[in-house]
């Protein structure tokens, strides 16, 4: 029973849908039409644009010293491995970053191709926001970055699009040279004291070398047999040689001997410095590309935008609906006002 009378609701509210529309067909008809016209009007009005798509790989690798010439025993960077999750979305930070903005905006002048009245006050923020609606940089599903650009010149849309994807490794290398530049000047220096350093240490070691201090350890051995056996045979001349020599082994035995030591951990700290020195001159120096190009952008053959019969649909559709609740609300108020009328004459 109660299926029924939901059934009957039902038929009795598309019918009056339809009794509605029927009512008042004439007045949608026209407003239908004239939405329609309208809408083919401005959709024949909106400039035609072309997208030019470009996309990248960001590369993995940032340190050419650790890719290349990292020792053999240490975890190497694989100079060709395309990066990950982390990796693109550094590579979108700095696709989106001011810099390459604003150099793409004065390469190509954009606030005149977009029309921009250069002495109005926010000429700059409607710049960017005219940027931002043609220039899309987006992550895929397969971790690669794709740069979109759309334009109404098919030949500007590419060729802006290849050079974003070339200014992202401009961009990223100044970042990361001016850092390396940095930290070469810090190593530079305490190489340049190491090698400082070692070099007085080898001159205080020449030094005692002139005293005749060349191995102190076997130095003392040997001279003390000797001069245990020149007392043995009475040979005085010799016992005063000897002793001589031990008095300038015992005056200068234990600088040399610390000296020796000192010396050797200087040279052992000079090649840590060494290599260290050589892998910042070779990050702050060379430069190895930032992304892998998987394809370049190419001049559109046809538009992307506008979709001018979606519009149209769209548009008209629209206004359709909006033209039915007003109506709508128009007879609710006019039957709400009816029934307010006849309500004091039913007392």
């Amino acid at each position: 029973m109660m299926d029924k009378k939901v059934q009957a609701a039902s038929d009795f509210n598309s019918l009056n849908v339809l009794y509605f529309i029927y009512k008042w067909r004439k007045p949608l008809i026209i407003v239908g039409v004239a939405a329609f016209i309208f809408s083919c009007i401005v959709a024949l009005t909106i400039k035609e644009k072309y997208k030019s798509t470009v996309i990248l790989f960001p590369a993995t690798t940032n340190s050419i010293s650790k890719a290349l010439l990292i020792e053999n025993n240490a975890k190497q960077e694989d100079v060709l491995q395309f990066g990950e999750e982390e990796e693109a979305e550094q590579m979108l930070q700095i696709l989106n970053s001011d810099e390459i903005r604003t150099r793409i905006c004065e390469k190509y002048n954009l606030m005149e191709h977009y029309g921009i009245d250069p002495t109005d006050k926010l000429k700059r923020t409607k710049l960017y926001d005219e940027f931002q609606s043609n220039m899309t940089f987006k992550r895929t599903e397969y971790m690669s970055v794709k740069i979109e650009v759309m334009d109404i010149d098919p030949e500007l849309a590419s060729v802006i699009a290849n050079d974003i994807a070339a200014l992202h490794d401009s961009t990223k290398i100044r970042i990361q040279r001016d850092r390396a530049m940095r930290s070469l000047k810090i190593v530079e220096q305490e190489y340049l004291q190491k090698v400082a350093d070692v070099k007085a240490g080898v001159d205080s070691m020449q030094v005692l070398n002139s005293y005749g201090i060349y191995d102190y350890e076997s130095q003392s051995e040997v001279t003390s047999q000797q001069y245990a056996i020149a007392l043995a045979k009475g040979d005085q001349r010799a016992v005063n040689v000897l002793e001589e020599k031990l008095k300038i082994i015992g005056k200068y035995g234990g600088a040399y001997v610390s000296l020796r030591e000192n010396l050797y951990m200087q040279r052992k700290q000079l090649n840590l410095l060494k290599t260290k020195y050589e892998e910042a001159k070779v990050d702050a120096t060379e430069v190895l590309p930032q992304k892998f190009v998987v394809s370049n952008a190419f001049p559109a053959e046809k538009k992307s935008y506008p979709v001018r019969w979606i519009i149209v649909v769209v548009s008209t559709f629209a206004t359709l609906l909006a033209a039915i609740i007003a109506i709508l609300l128009l007879e609710n108020l006019r039957q709400i006002r009816n029934e307010v009328k006849e309500a004091p004459a039913e007392g």
